[in-house]
């Protein structure tokens, strides 16, 4: 039953994705990537993560792309404003493309490698395994990214204040 499951969202998120890619509408994209991000987090639920999966959805369909749909309606694009590119993209999209195959090969490789190791257990996964190890193992990491954030917010809310003259 979960492979059937599974199967279902992996060409969901597949068909989704390629969808993304090649629609002309900015808008259709980002709900595109939304439904991309909605089956990757059933993929998530069948690996037993129900928390990396909430998560998945609150911050990246939640937040991320109601922000991505609220820059595109403010820009308002449209062809006859965009510039024309030269060809270069093209070349540098193509060695991108290239490193990223490389990269999937090399993760499909550790992927088979993997399988092979690992047993199944039950509370791979669970909120309060993940939160054990992120409060003792990675308190000093935790803290640092909180910081770093927080850093982030008070840069951005300089950037976009406006200067008041008086």
């Amino acid at each position: 039953m979960s492979l059937v499951v599974f199967s279902v969202l992996a060409a969901a998120s597949v068909i989704f994705a390629l969808l993304m890619v090649f629609t002309k509408n900015p808008v259709h994209s980002v709900i595109y990537l939304i439904l991309t991000f909605f089956a990757i987090a059933g993929q998530y639920v069948l690996l037993n993560a129900q928390f990396l999966a909430v998560v998945h959805i609150i911050v990246y369909a939640g937040a991320i792309m109601v922000l991505f749909l609220f820059v595109l309606m403010l820009l308002n694009l449209n062809t006859a404003a965009e510039p024309t590119q030269s060809g270069r993209w093209k070349l540098g999209a193509a060695i991108a493309a290239g490193m990223l195959l490389v990269t999937f090969v090399g993760v499909l490789k550790g992927g088979i490698q993997l399988r092979e190791t690992l047993h199944h257990d039950p509370q791979v996964g669970l909120v309060h395994n993940l939160g054990r190890v992120l409060f003792t193992d990675f308190v000093v990491p935790f803290e640092i990214a909180g910081i770093l954030f927080l850093a982030t917010m008070v840069g951005a809310v300089m950037v976009g204040k406006r200067d008041v003259k008086i």
